[in-house]
């Protein structure tokens, strides 16, 4: 005798993808009271984890559309002191046509990460104040 079972499968659905101005919305609504957080993730379908995720991203500025995809470029550093104000730069460094030039994440614009020689690394952000970072930079360039 043979004996008939039942199977079910229960989907999870498929993976959502929302848009910037959804997460912001969402986010916002999350932050207005009386709310609270897992109802709000409720009420939008998603996890609380999820919303939580993107409520650190919020807090971070890193919850925002970038203008523009900035990538990596090479730097020439030189001892030689210019008599001219601004800098001359050649077309192209040799050695670098073959660098990867990736995006960086989104939300960082303006910020720019310096690694020397020895193995320091110094990240500044566009506000940063040039002469206290050529300071900073002397310093740390001394073997």
């Amino acid at each position: 005798m043979s004996q008939v079972s039942r199977l079910e499968v229960i989907s999870t659905g498929a993976r959502r993808r929302w848009t910037l101005a959804e997460k912001q919305r969402i986010v916002a609504e999350s932050y207005s009271a009386p709310r609270v957080v897992s109802a709000t993730a409720r009420r939008n379908g998603l996890s609380a984890s999820q919303l939580f995720t993107w409520r650190r991203l919020a807090r971070a500025g890193r919850l925002i559309e970038a203008e523009e995809a900035a990538t990596f470029a090479p730097a020439i550093i030189s001892r030689e002191a210019s008599s001219t104000s601004s800098p001359s730069f050649p077309e192209r460094v040799e050695g670098t046509e073959n660098l990867p030039h990736a995006p960086c994440p989104v939300g960082v614009a303006g910020r720019i990460e310096i690694v020397l020689a020895w193995g320091h690394r110094v990240v500044v952000d566009n506000g940063v104040d040039s002469a206290a970072l050529a300071r900073v930079l002397a310093v740390l360039e001394r073997p």
